[in-house]
């Protein structure tokens, strides 16, 4: 199958690779098999120590359409950067070096995409186990109803909401470029698909979205970032990045009526996302944490970015439950459920977060 008649490929795969010996096989192999042969494979080596760098070199000797970038260590964002920059196909998709595809995935994701014209196509996928047996658990972020039809995905928060899951994904090179979307290239970081994502959405004029699960998401990984407890802020710094980029970069292209819209947005799903992180960090850092989002929120409160209600109730009573930035006597009782109201005893100002009176949307 091909779709280029420029002489590029007509895919870019970019994989990201930082210490994952155990696992890079499987992903290559993968990769190797798809059934959308012209594609190109950019392994982005991040300053590896174990014996990734010499499984790309074998698969390199391999198959020719393997190629390495080998740089010193320098942070996800930064090494997704480096690949874009290198990238040559129509498309671009992105592979983790954990995970690994099924024998279709490129073909269906290009062929949806280039038949309704789209800026990205986007998949389902499954989670995935090794041990203590193999298991597959389909994550259906994309009901059936809504697949198989171009939509406009900036349009609701629906797609927002979703996780962000970059690799379920191909997106056109052109697209990507002439909105100059690339990634946050924080030395060190984590959730760095964070913003990537939220751009995507945010620019796309039209998307077209699969039912079918196209890649197993591996859920054990000891040494995957959503077990690393000391990247605290990481999330912060990504949606810091969101506004910054909405006020400055969106603004320039958009009506101010859509940058309200943007705004409101961003803080409806940073919410979410702030949670998901709380729930995973070590108790010693509950306190900082939750501090630095009261002040978030309460600042954008107080820009009026976004009401109270706007939220559903259990979250405005989670909030309701922080205190305001520079309140010392919080204490933090059992971890909070995304779903549920936030178990913390604070000492709180209750007008601060009054919640208003009409009803949620």
């Amino acid at each position: 199958m091909s779709t280029n008649a420029s002489g590029s490929p007509v895919l870019s795969l970019l994989i990201p690779i930082y210490n994952v010996q155990r696992y890079l096989r499987e992903c290559l192999d993968s990769a190797l098999a798809q059934t959308l042969k012209d594609i190109e494979i950019i392994c982005i080596n991040d300053g590896s120590t174990d014996n990734s760098p010499a499984i790309i070199r074998e698969y390199m000797e391999r198959d020719g359409r393997v190629k390495m970038i080998d740089k010193a260590n320098s942070g996800y964002g930064d090494s997704m950067n480096h690949g874009l920059e290198m990238a040559r196909g129509k498309y671009v998709g992105i592979l983790e070096s954990d995970d690994f595809m099924a024998p279709d995935a490129l073909e269906k994701l290009v062929s949806a995409a280039d038949s309704n014209n789209a800026d990205f196509a986007k998949a389902n996928f499954d989670f995935y186990w090794s041990k203590p047996e193999e298991r597959r658990s389909l994550h259906e972020m994309f009901k059936a109803k809504d697949c198989g039809k171009p939509v406009h995905p900036s349009d609701t928060t629906q797609f927002f909401k979703q996780k962000p899951s970059i690799w379920s994904a191909v997106y056109r090179r052109d697209f990507l470029e002439r909105n100059g979307i690339t990634f946050l290239p924080t030395p060190g970081a984590s959730f760095q698909d964070t913003s990537f994502a939220f751009k995507v959405i945010a620019c796309a004029d039209k998307a077209i979205y699969l039912h079918d699960a196209v890649l197993s998401y591996r859920q054990d990984n000891e040494n995957s970032s959503v077990n690393s407890s000391a990247k605290v802020f990481c999330v912060n710094t990504e949606y810091a990045e969101i506004e910054r980029w909405i006020r400055e970069d969106y603004a320039r292209d958009h009506a101010s009526g859509d940058v309200a819209r943007m705004l409101k947005f961003n803080q409806l799903i940073k919410y979410d996302s702030y949670m998901w992180n709380y729930v995973r960090l070590a108790p010693k850092f509950y306190k900082e944490f939750l501090v630095q989002m009261a002040k978030e929120f309460q600042a954008a409160l107080d820009a009026g970015e976004f009401l109270l209600d706007d939220l559903k109730p259990w979250k405005r009573a989670n909030l309701a439950a922080i205190p305001r930035a520079g309140l010392t006597s919080i204490r933090v009782l059992r971890r909070m459920v995304p779903w549920g109201v936030l178990s913390i005893t604070p000492r709180l100002e209750a007008q601060a977060w009054s919640p208003p009176s009409s009803s949620n949307r």
